[in-house]
Parts: C-alpha cells; sequence; structure tokens
C-alpha cells in the first residue's frame, strides 16, 4: 500500500488503541479514562484540557477520533502492560508505528526499530516502515 494512505489508516487506527486499553485496563472505564489522561499529564503527551469520563473513552473507542493525546497515552501504557499486547490489525499497528514515533525522537528508522521492545519488533516493522516515511514527509511533525 502506498505509504499516502499511512496517515488515514493510523488516525482511524487510533479509535482501535482506545478500545485495546479499555479491553485488557484492570479498572472501571471511568478509572481508565482518569488513569489516561494522568499519564498524559505527567509524561507530557499532550495537552489534556480535562479528564474524560468512561463513557467518552467508549465512544472514542468505537471509531470515533481520539484526541492524540489519548492515542499515545494508550500506546505508551499499553507496551508497559506485563502481557505484553500486540496490535490487533493493520490499522491499529499504523495506530502503533504513529504513536511510537510521536512518543519518542529518532534519528533513523533503524533507531526507531531498535527501540521497539522485543515482543513488538515483527508485529511494528512493517507499519513502522510506512510511519517513518510518512514522518520523512513531514506528515508527523
Amino acid at each position: 500500500m502506498p505509504e499516502s494512505f499511512f496517515y488515514a489508516k493510523a488516525m482511524r487506527g487510533a479509535s482501535r488503541l482506545i478500545e485495546h486499553w479499555l479491553s485488557i485496563g484492570q479498572a472501571s472505564p471511568d478509572r481508565l479514562a482518569m488513569i489516561l489522561a494522568d499519564t498524559a499529564r505527567l509524561a507530557n503527551l499532550g495537552d489534556v484540557k480535562k479528564t474524560p469520563h468512561g463513557d467518552e473513552l467508549k465512544h472514542w473507542s468505537h471509531d470515533k477520533q481520539p484526541p492524540l493525546w489519548a492515542a499515545r497515552t494508550a500506546l505508551f501504557l499499553l507496551i508497559q502492560m506485563p502481557r505484553r499486547p500486540l496490535p490487533r490489525d493493520d490499522l491499529e499497528a499504523c495506530a502503533w508505528a504513529y504513536c511510537w514515533l510521536r512518543n519518542q525522537r529518532f534519528d533513523s528508522f533503524d533507531q526507531a526499530r531498535a527501540a521497539l521492545p522485543a515482543h513488538l519488533v515483527d508485529s511494528l516493522t512493517q507499519a513502522l516502515k510506512e510511519a517513518w516515511a510518512d514522518r520523512r514527509r513531514q506528515r508527523l511533525l
């Protein structure tokens, strides 16, 4: 698939990142929303104007475009989970790769790939290649 479609796929996959966080987080949706917002603030992953409610988080998880801070933070939290979750489809993998490059600064594709947790290398390499090509076109800035 041409790189020009990557950004659209990543944005469509962002809601799947939120759904993934909701499905394996071990708390109520309201609590998971609070964790997401507080983590975003503490880790400087975006400008959180207000803490969402659980119903808003559920809404974002069903093909409603979540704020970028929410997707970036969901990835940040998913990567740290001991269950080692993986993206469940191509759209979600694109969102994972997009957020991976937004959450950290890398000088090269090889550096970005090498920084991935080992359990994600196989499932994210192709999406990360697309994300890197997209970034080179300045879309990720």
